[in-house]
């Protein structure tokens, strides 16, 4: 089967988390994404590696399905190997900070002058405009910016950061949906653009729902724990045999939902109680309901408590921690865990892909070692030989 972005070829300059998160979502989709690495590596390589020398596991969560080639761009000779490789390409992913694009001669004019179809697509910390135009970022800082750690926390206590990529990979996500269009755009008037994605406005985005309380009271949202403003029940409940994470999340707010969560805790008098058939009714009961329901929720494990709720038809989910989450047969069985082979880890669990076409199955493979298609790509993009390479080598070009 083809895959859907075949025949569409990326040159991937990106670090880290938010611009490999894109790449590698493009990547999965088939497009062909080369990754253009310093001849040290990306420096998120050897970020945070339990063993020295080896690529960490950070580096091959977001760097799967990808060619990697290493040029030197001090050289004379790597840098116009870049160029070549630009006038060849598709799309151009970075995520460098501030004005690094422009200072290695590769801001938007020069691109554009360089190959007129050529998508330039960043992701920054706060944009390129604005009065925090050029200030750095990281995802907790964006989270912060972005209004979700405000959000986030118990009722008395200080804003908490959230432990997902909220400003990285949803920053990387949203790249790709404009990098799409782009090239949607591009079929049309046979020219790229630039396509630029915020972490700030990322993150703000995915919390406007949780914002509507603002809009309701005229004052700002309150951090509010497990619970949801003006429903219940919506809350973590302790299950057997009471481990770290052995916990039920419920959010059983439509009628059907708790009534069947009542009759299933053996409390059908309250299911047809007329006070709790609304919202703002169960709400004003919310710590009586909580504490029935988690008597109830002590008595199972959360993987019998949701067996037995989801099959009443209850939205509920056990509290996975890593370790389950890898080993889950649900997301083995879908395909979204799969296992992969690595030359220094050897075998181990890797999260796939997301998104699923019928026609575009995905592929997981594993992240490329440094420098694994320098010249394979060199080779058969640029024409060189294999004295040529060598001899490239040779002078620390690549």
């Amino acid at each position: 089967m083809t895959k859907a972005l075949e025949g569409i070829r990326i040159i991937d300059l990106t670090q880290f988390e938010a611009g490999p998160s894109c790449t590698q979502t493009l990547a999965w989709l088939g497009a062909e994404v080369i990754k253009v690495e310093p001849l040290t590596g990306e420096a998120n390589r050897l970020g945070i590696s339990d063993k020295p020398g080896v690529d960490s596991w950070g580096f091959l969560f977001f760097n799967a399905n990808k060619k990697s080639v290493t040029l030197n761009l001090k050289h004379p000779r790597g840098r116009a190997m870049l160029d070549d490789l630009l006038r060849r390409a598709d799309v151009v992913v970075e995520n460098f900070g501030p004005g690094t694009m422009e200072r290695l001669g590769l801001g938007w004019e020069a691109l554009h002058a360089l190959n007129p179809r050529l998508i330039a697509a960043s992701v920054k910390g706060f944009g390129s405009s604005g009065p925090y135009a050029g200030y750095k970022s990281f995802e907790f800082v964006a989270q912060a910016m972005g209004g979700a750690m405000s959000l986030n926390g118990e009722v008395d206590g200080p804003p908490l950061k959230v432990p997902a990529g909220l400003g990285d990979t949803g920053a990387g996500l949203h790249l790709g949906i404009g990098i799409l269009a782009a090239i949607v755009h591009r079929q049309t008037t046979g020219v790229g653009q630039q396509v630029e994605v915020a972490q700030q406005d990322a993150v703000a985005n995915l919390t406007r729902v949780h914002i509507r309380e603002q809009y309701m009271n005229g004052e700002p949202v309150a951090r509010r724990g497990n619970h949801q403003f003006g429903n219940a029940p919506v809350n973590c409940y302790r299950c057997r045999p009471g481990g770290p994470n052995d916990y039920l999340f419920v959010h059983g707010v439509l009628p059907e939902m708790f009534q069947a969560l009542m009759r299933i805790i053996g409390r059908p008098d309250l299911a047809d109680d007329p006070t709790l058939k609304t919202r703002a009714g169960r709400f004003a009961r919310v710590d009586e309901i909580d504490a029935l329901i988690e008597a109830w929720t002590e008595k199972h494990t959360k993987h019998e408590a949701m067996e037995i709720l989801a099959g009443a038809g209850v939205a509920c989910g056990a509290v996975l921690d890593s370790a389950e989450l890898l080993a889950n047969e649900h997301l083995r069985q879908r395909g979204m865990v799969v296992d992969l082979e690595h030359p220094d880890r050897g075998r181990f669990p890797m999260l796939g892909n997301p998104i699923r076409l019928s026609d575009s199955p995905t592929d997981v493979r594993r992240a490329p070692l440094l420098g694994e298609h320098t010249a394979e790509v060199l080779g058969r993009l640029l024409g060189l030989s294999a004295a040529e390479l060598a001899q490239l080598k040779s002078d620390g070009a690549i």
